[in-house]
Formats: C-alpha cells, sequence, structure tokens
C-alpha cells in the first residue's frame, strides 16, 4: 500500500472551521462508526465503499480526510479513493483516539448532525410537545385533532399511533390544508424518537398554520414506554394528488424560505453551477420517491425533504459543499432549504422550473464502475439444483444483519464483506460458493475478495435473494442470527435489539436530549443562520 498523505487532529479541526469544501470519510462499518465518531464525520466503510464513496463525493478533487480507530482501514479507503480519481486525500493519523487527546469531542449514534440539530430546534423556537399520557386522553375523548406521523411510510406500516396518518416530513406543510382544513383542529407530529417529531411540529408553526401544533414527546418509543401499544400494519397516507391548497402553502414555504436565506435559481443558474470544477454540487429532488421514480432531472438523486434533513449525512458528504433542491411547486423544496440553511449548510437553492428536464424514470444511483465488469452468477433454478444435491454448496449473504434477520435463503451464513475471513473455514472446503445479497449489488463487488478464501467455483445469484423470494422459494426468519453483538455493520436502534429494549429505548431517548449540550462545548458546530 502507498505511503497516504497524514494530517493531526488540529490540522483537521482546522479544516473543519475555514469555511472550505471537506469531507471526513469514516472507513469503518456503520455499527463501528455508531460507537464513537467525529461530528462531521460520514459513514463509508469498505464493504460499501464502491456505492457510498461514488454518492458522497460527487467532484473527486475535493479535499478528503479518511478516519478509522487505529486499524489500518482508513489507509485503505484512502488508498482506493485515490485509485478512482480523487486527488487530496488525506488521513487522520491516530484516527479517533487522536482526535480525542487532542481534546476535541466524539459523539455516539448516527445521523448525529441532524439529531443535534433537532434538539438545537427545539430549545431555540421553544417547540411545545406532549406527553403520550395526555395524548392518550385526547384521543379517547374524541378531540378534534389530527396525528400526522413524519417517518417514511414504511416505518409507519411496522407501527403507529392509533388514529395516525402517514405524512413524512417533507409533505407536512404542502399537505396539511387537505389534512386540517378547519383551523381548530390541533395537529399532532410524531415520528419513532424526538428529531422529526420536533423538525416536524416546528415546520408547520414557521410556515404559519393557524392550527395549534405540537410535537408526541418521544415519539413512539415514549408511547409504549408509557405503556400504550402501537398498532400494526396500518396503511393510511396522504391523498397523492397535489393539494388544492397549493397557493397557501407555497405563500407559507416562501415566507420561511426567504427568512432563512434559501437561493432561488432558474435551470441556467443551475448549469453553470454544474459545470463550476472548483465546487461540489448535489442536486437532490425532494418529492416523494413514487414521484421521483416516475419522471426526475437525471443529474439528480432522490432525497425525500424530511429523511433528508433528518439524515442529512446519507445525502451530503462534502462539508460547505452547494447543494441544490428541486421539486414540482416549490413548496417542498423550499421547506427542506430553510432547514438545512439554519443547520448550517451556507450556499441552498431551489431551482424555479427545475423540473422541465425530467426525462428520466426509475431509482437514480450514482455509477458503480466496478459492477460493470463480468461477473459468473447463477439463477434461482441453478442454486435450487445445486442445494438439492447437497454438493458442498455454502451461499453467503452480504445483507445487512437487519435484513439477514428479516429473510434469507435456507441454510445461508451470514457476512460482512470487510470481515470475510470469519467465514474461511466453509469457504476453504466448499466445491460451491454462491454470493447473495438482497439485489445481488454488494454480492457482485465481492466476488474477487470470496474467490481468495475458498477453491471452489464462485457465482452470484442472479438478482440476489429478492429473486429467490420472487421465485417463491421459502425465506428463512430468525431475529436471534446474528446475535446483536455481532452487528458491527449496522447501527442497531432500540426496536432492533433481541433483549433490554426498554433499556435501549430510554438511553436513546436520554442521548437525544444531550446532544443539545454536546455541541455547546464543540466549536466545529454553530446552528441557525
Amino acid at each position: 500500500m502507498p505511503h497516504m498523505k497524514r494530517i493531526d487532529a488540529n490540522t483537521l479541526h482546522a479544516w473543519l472551521t475555514d469555511g472550505n469544501e471537506v469531507a471526513v470519510l469514516d472507513s469503518r462499518e456503520d455499527g463501528e462508526f455508531g460507537a464513537s465518531h467525529l461530528f462531521w464525520a460520514v459513514p463509508c466503510g469498505i464493504a460499501k465503499k464502491e456505492i457510498r464513496a461514488r454518492s458522497l463525493l460527487p467532484r473527486l478533487s475535493v479535499r478528503i480526510c479518511c478516519v478509522d480507530d487505529g486499524r489500518g482501514l482508513a489507509d485503505q479507503l484512502a488508498a482506493w479513493l485515490e485509485s478512482i480519481g480523487a486527488t487530496d486525500v488525506s488521513v487522520l493519523d491516530g484516527g479517533t483516539g487522536a482526535w480525542q487527546a487532542a481534546g476535541h469531542i466524539m459523539y455516539s449514534g448516527v445521523n448525529v448532525p441532524s439529531k443535534a440539530f433537532g434538539e438545537w430546534v427545539e430549545h431555540h423556537y421553544h417547540t411545545e410537545s406532549v406527553d403520550p399520557p395526555v395524548l392518550k386522553q385526547w384521543l379517547d375523548s374524541g378531540r378534534n385533532m389530527v396525528v400526522l406521523d413524519s417517518r417514511t411510510f414504511e416505518e409507519f406500516t411496522r407501527m403507529s399511533i392509533p388514529s395516525g396518518i402517514s405524512v413524512p416530513g417533507g409533505e407536512l406543510v404542502y399537505r396539511v390544508g387537505e389534512l386540517a382544513p378547519d383551523p381548530k383542529t390541533l395537529v399532532v407530529v410524531n415520528c419513532a424518537g424526538r428529531t422529526r417529531s420536533i423538525l416536524g411540529a416546528e415546520s408547520l408553526r414557521r410556515a404559519g398554520i393557524p392550527n395549534k401544533v405540537v410535537a408526541l414527546r418521544n415519539g413512539t418509543m415514549g408511547w409504549e414506554l408509557a405503556g400504550f401499544r402501537c398498532e400494526r400494519g396500518h396503511t393510511e397516507r396522504f391523498a397523492p394528488e397535489t393539494p388544492k391548497s397549493l397557493p397557501l402553502a407555497l405563500e407559507r414555504a416562501k415566507q420561511f424560505a426567504e427568512a432563512s436565506g434559501v437561493g432561488v435559481i432558474g435551470p441556467l443558474d443551475l448549469e453553470r453551477l454544474s459545470d463550476d470544477p472548483n465546487r461540489t454540487l448535489y442536486v437532490l429532488d425532494v418529492r416523494d420517491p413514487a414521484e421521483f421514480r416516475v419522471g426526475h432531472r437525471p443529474d439528480s438523486r432522490s432525497a425525500p425533504g424530511g429523511q433528508l434533513v433528518q439524515a442529512t449525512d446519507t445525502w451530503i458528504g462534502v462539508r460547505n459543499a452547494r447543494i441544490v433542491l428541486v421539486d414540482d411547486t416549490g413548496v417542498r423544496a423550499r421547506m427542506a432549504g430553510a432547514w438545512l440553511r439554519q443547520m448550517g449548510h451556507r450556499d441552498v437553492f431551489v431551482v424555479e422550473g427545475g423540473l422541465d428536464a425530467a426525462a428520466s424514470t426509475g431509482v437514480a444511483l450514482a455509477p458503480v464502475p466496478e459492477l460493470q465488469r463480468t461477473v459468473a452468477t447463477i439463477d434461482v433454478t441453478g442454486l435450487v439444483a445445486l442445494l438439492d444435491r447437497g454438493d458442498d454448496t455454502v451461499v453467503i449473504d452480504l445483507a445487512r444483519s437487519i435484513d439477514f434477520r428479516d429473510g434469507h435463503i435456507p441454510g445461508a451464513l451470514w457476512g460482512v464483506r470487510s470481515r470475510l475471513n470469519a467465514l474461511a473455514e466453509p469457504l476453504a472446503g466448499a466445491k460451491h460458493v454462491v454470493i447473495t445479497s438482497p439485489d445481488s449489488v454488494l454480492a457482485r463487488l465481492a466476488v474477487d475478495e470470496v474467490a481468495m478464501l475458498t477453491k471452489g467455483d464462485v457465482r452470484v445469484l442472479d438478482g440476489g435473494t429478492e429473486a429467490w423470494h420472487a421465485f417463491g422459494r421459502p425465506l428463512v426468519k430468525d431475529r436471534t442470527s446474528p446475535p446483536d453483538e455481532a452487528c458491527v455493520d449496522c447501527y442497531l436502534r432500540p426496536y432492533d435489539r433481541n433483549s433490554g429494549v426498554e433499556e435501549a429505548m430510554n438511553a436513546y431517548l436520554t442521548w437525544e436530549i444531550e446532544l443539545v449540550n454536546e455541541i455547546r462545548r464543540d466549536d466545529t458546530v454553530a446552528f441557525g443562520v
């Protein structure tokens, strides 16, 4: 491995505060990242580097610092980034330990900038909230109210507050006129914990709707900790068509966006920004994902507004980059843009007429050249035949641990791509090895690494585990495999755990609340306009 440029903790600290573009990429897996990391670090684990790095780094000449906990992973990531064309890559000398030893603050959890921002918003704007027992009394009494769940529809269907309606946070201001046309209707906004409840409720308040708006304190976690049951499988959601109250929603969104300093540009301005080789540009479509799939700009990525604000580091990996938001009416883009500005993102723009070039369909992903190379594959019927013969066949599943628990091919072994040595023994004696992942993408990227551990033939399951299930083949569900302590590949939220769920809920909520105190000690963090 070539010698990498190294910087010390104080140099990285200066980079984070000098106002220029910088990306801090943490090379560990998501679970390890969640245990302890820098505030502005973005997870880019070795196992998914080809996918994540390309979506996080639209401009490879940006200043990059790779971070780990001293095990050499940062050097691996840095070397790979240079191999694909990154030109200004450094490694934090001594890793996270050196950062802490220099007196800088470390954080646990994921999506920390957004979570901390949510707590700041509650303190700054004095967002009103309601305790679960009081909400239960209101529901039982038949009070004139609506409960709007600001999480994704998928999260809502898994568990929801009784009478709740799925309205992801980016849709709230856009659609509240249809959902609560009577100004006397109380509006309660909830999520699983705190961030999206607070930001959703405060979005409606900042937009100036006449209704009283409150957040459900601690969301569905608080509801269950109070002894109440969530409902499962409910599908109530907002009507998908353009709301009749659009003119009023746009007026409200414009006021908030203008007060927050969101810029408004046209398609020609966007072209000029796209042609600037010296600045990183993110073009994010904040509409509902279903709308995005129907048609979107070829240069954009789907980033539903509410999720973008509550998990900004999923989409934005470069601090001080330019951010351009696109939608069809201007409401959702302006609301998301206003919050991003208040989160400290300096150059945030909304594009008027930004969907005029919406010619692409489907799900837009950053191109991954490694997926273009030819690999040996096997279809579902071929794998069934191998397994039926009992012909020394090993199936390796590289799904996230929590997805593996939800359903995997019978007999499959779970693995993390960056830790395949853990499977060396079963692989060594295999005659046939079939690699799978939910959609086969990660499996295709891991072929060479698996081949180094076996003398057997190595093939990828065409279409992955999704194809296996679609073919009518059974999946095994087992919440205990892998066990919680083995799930280094993802950060387990309280609901994901096999034991100690109530304790984990309380710890999670305490962690969120304390973030506002943590950032007061961190001079790299400044919220507000």
